[in-house]
């Protein structure tokens, strides 16, 4: 029974061995990082806040939309 354990137990140690050296391998790739920081910018017509990468630049001005961009600056 005790040499049951035994290998068992080594069984288990060998598993988290390998496990941790894929999970460094994996970390270790350059991989991007999936949350990542991105800038927010204020839509000029509807002050919707939207990433940068996903706003439309026009005339200095940032938009959500195509249409928006079209309507240009919202008056207050």
């Amino acid at each position: 029974m005790g040499k049951l354990l035994f290998f068992a137990l080594v069984g288990v140690l060998v598993y988290l061995y390998f496990k941790s050296t894929q999970r460094r391998q994996t970390l270790g790739s350059g991989a991007a990082p999936t949350d990542a920081v991105e800038d927010m910018v204020r839509c000029a017509h509807c002050r919707v806040n939207l990433p940068r990468s996903e706003a439309i630049l026009s005339k200095g001005e940032f938009y959500c939309s195509a249409e928006h961009q079209k309507l240009g600056p919202a008056r207050r």
